[in-house]
């Protein structure tokens, strides 16, 4: 079902951008919404089929969690990437209002505070569930062991470093440096693809949706 929802979101976004400066003007706006609801609905569907194929029987509480990681995930990296792109336009265009900047970064700092607050959530939940007849090894002890060092890089590239320098980011857009936040920008987008490349495969690792 959700490979139905990704070929359906593809085809709907490559209509879209086949539109431009072309004929369905009116109606770019739904046809973009179109897309970008369908591509929702896709990623969320791949949370639920991830998460069902843990373990039978897995808890509606997993299912929303790796969902919600799911999302999180789209919302960071598209959030980042669409700032470090619009960025770029002000290298064009210098004339071009900062509010434009300040805005979409906003919105990736508020994407990256919900990404930290799943997956503390689903950090604690992994813990504080575990039981000690279930024949795998608890979460804590999967972080404090050798092969956590994943999921520190994880919380260093993936989080850490993003909020600080989104928070770069927006400071130097106040002082209207725009050339210096997209620089900066390069680096927060680096930064939130090495975190979520990781998140995954700790994901198919532990079964824990950080």
């Amino acid at each position: 079902m959700d490979r139905s929802a990704v070929i359906a979101s593809t085809a709907v976004t490559v209509f879209y951008w086949a539109t431009i400066g072309r004929a369905f003007t009116t109606a770019r706006m739904a046809i973009l919404g179109c897309a970008a609801s369908t591509g929702l609905i896709a990623v969320a569907l791949q949370g639920v089929e991830i998460a069902s194929g843990f373990t039978p029987g897995r808890s509606a509480a997993v299912v929303a969690l790796t969902v919600l990681s799911f999302l999180t995930s789209v919302a960071m990296l598209g959030g980042a990437c669409t700032a470090m792109i619009l960025g770029h336009w002000y290298l064009v265009i210098p004339s071009m209002e900062v509010a434009y900047l300040q805005s979409i970064v906003k919105g990736h700092i508020g994407s990256m505070l919900a990404r930290i607050a799943v997956v503390g959530a689903a950090v604690w939940f992994a813990i504080a569930t575990w039981q000690a007849d279930s024949g795998v090894p608890s979460f804590r002890h999967y972080i404090f062991s050798v092969d956590g060092i994943f999921f520190w890089q994880r919380v260093l590239f993936g989080l850490a470093g993003p909020a600080v320098l989104s928070y770069l980011t927006w400071q130097t857009a106040k002082i209207r440096s725009t050339q210096s936040a997209t620089g900066i920008l390069y680096v927060d987008f680096f930064t939130v693809v090495v975190g979520e490349v990781l998140a995954k495969y700790i994901v198919l690792a532990t079964h824990v949706p950080v």
